[in-house]
């Protein structure tokens, strides 16, 4: 928020909405860390033999799990879409800025149409790593080990250690992807590349047939 009041910038609708997103990003992300402390708290003092809030009954070991994961679905459902969320908002920022002729400093990366798709994303933090293969939560988005390879290379994207179950690495953008990515805010996009095939042509193949 004081990046954004920083900013000497008329308050269009669009600049209001980024307002607004950056207070409601900030609520989720407090109350999330919130329900975080409390099961960390119900399982610190089931270890330690404390009754819970120091009044309700002592709680087993089962059901001291039993809550805190209640707590760890609360904070999945309040984060589930906040690095889309987040992402979006920026987009919309720098979009806005730039209509009215605000430019930035850095220059968009030359990406081909499968880094830039690789790139966005990364962004959200949909790209994990297991047995050095990629994986991605949406269908319609294949990246290959390459790619990421390509844009490691370049200094835009970077491998950590992942928690998820079967995932060994995320795949997360650098200070130089997340500079390059918003400078390709409101540019024309490059075309993503999908995993749906081809379709045949029908009436090719036929005629190969009846040929043979």
């Amino acid at each position: 928020m004081d990046v954004l009041n920083a900013q000497r910038m008329y308050h269009s609708p669009a600049i209001r909405t980024v307002y607004a997103r950056v207070r409601q990003l900030a609520h989720l992300a407090t109350d999330a860390a919130d329900h975080l402390l409390d099961a960390v708290d119900i399982l610190d003092d089931t270890r330690a033999g404390i009754p819970v809030q120091d009044e309700g009954p002592l709680l087993t070991s089962q059901q001291a799990l039993g809550e805190a994961g209640s707590r760890l679905t609360v904070v999945r459902d309040l984060t589930a879409l906040g690095a889309h969320d987040a992402v979006a908002t920026a987009e919309l920022f720098v979009t806005e800025r730039r209509r009215r002729g605000v430019h930035l400093v850095h220059q968009p990366p030359a990406l081909s149409p499968t880094q830039d798709a690789a790139l966005r994303a990364v962004a959200p933090g949909e790209v994990t790593i297991s047995n050095d293969k990629p994986y991605l939560r949406r269908n319609d988005l294949r990246v290959s080990i390459s790619t990421i390879r390509s844009l490691e290379s370049r200094g835009l994207v970077a491998r950590e250690p992942c928690p998820l179950w079967l995932q060994d690495e995320r795949v997360h953008l650098t200070a130089d992807g997340c500079h390059g990515l918003a400078a390709a805010f409101g540019r024309p996009r490059a075309p993503a590349l999908t995993s749906a095939r081809p379709v045949a042509n029908l009436k090719t193949k036929t005629a190969r047939t009846a040929h043979r």
